[in-house]
């Protein structure tokens, strides 16, 4: 197997959510790409089984590439399942997704296919962008290689508060797990907050959220305001004892908003405040 360059250019649900009422909140104006590797699971296997260590570099090396490629143009990727992943991509044209795309294929052995929803929540786009990609073809098509669907939000339709980022984080996890408990029991906590909020946030809100890292949870939202977010920590609170913080930002485009919401977090931990709106 040959691996790529560093990239140099610019650039535990168990089950499915059940239908539900749009939620009371201010809509957005949301884009987002779904990043799909093309026949992966087949590859893994073709001609014969590779080994699991080639495949996670390979999957770390991709989402590392996909990352900066799209947060070179403003956007903010999120690893997922890691042969699937979604972006946040307001801001970036269909030209620039194109590009992205054939530059990935330039580097790897395995070539992908984005697909691209807008809808008024994060969960109404991805919603989009996936019905988009599953009607090219299976995922694990032989034949169906680097689709490139959908529409990106026209210019005129932008606004300066179109993405709405939260940036979550648990309180004082290092003196509450990581300097008391053996790691591995860290991670039971630190897992079982992320999958109670995205669930919570899912459901309640059509937000999605995604695990990043550390004590970390990033979540794209509509509208949401203090006192919901003030339900959602208190949630996970009373399901599994984590109790989380969190920053907002609001802006014309992931990064902007992701940096907004990153300053509000450092006001959190600053003040004891656990819910702080950033400037956007």
């Amino acid at each position: 197997m040959e691996w790529p360059d560093d990239p140099s250019e610019p650039s535990s649900i168990e089950a499915p959510i059940p239908p539900r009422c749009q939620p009371l909140t201010t809509v957005t104006n949301t884009q987002l790409t779904l990043i799909q590797i093309d026949n992966y699971g087949p590859w893994t296997v073709t001609p014969e089984p590779r080994r699991e260590v080639d495949l996670q570099t390979l999957q770390s090396r991709l989402y590392a590439d996909l990352s900066q490629l799209f947060g070179n143009r403003d956007g903010y990727v999120f690893f997922s399942r890691f042969d699937n992943m979604v972006a946040v991509t307001n801001g970036i044209d269909t030209d620039a997704h194109a590009l992205i795309q054939e530059s990935i294929g330039n580097r790897y052995p395995v070539t992908v296919s984005l697909s691209i929803g807008t809808g008024e929540t994060p969960a109404t786009a991805i919603e989009t962008a996936s019905e988009q990609l599953q009607a090219a073809g299976s995922a694990q098509a032989s034949d169906r290689r680097e689709i490139l669907r959908g529409e990106p939000v026209a210019d005129p339709e932008r606004t300066a508060e179109d993405v709405q980022i939260a940036h979550f984080d648990v309180n004082d996890a290092t003196g509450k797990y990581t300097d008391r408990l053996n790691e591995f029991d860290t991670f039971i906590n630190i897992e079982q907050s992320y999958a109670e909020l995205m669930r919570y946030l899912r459901e309640t809100h059509d937000s999605l959220s995604f695990f990043v890292g550390g004590d970390n949870i990033i979540a794209t939202c509509p509208d949401l305001d203090a006192e919901q977010y003030h339900d959602a920590i208190d949630h996970v609170s009373e399901a599994v004892g984590v109790e989380l913080k969190v920053g907002v930002g609001r802006a014309a485009d992931a990064q902007s908003a992701g940096m907004a919401a990153k300053h509000a977090l450092e006001t959190c931990r600053y003040d004891g405040r656990d819910v702080v709106f950033g400037d956007q």
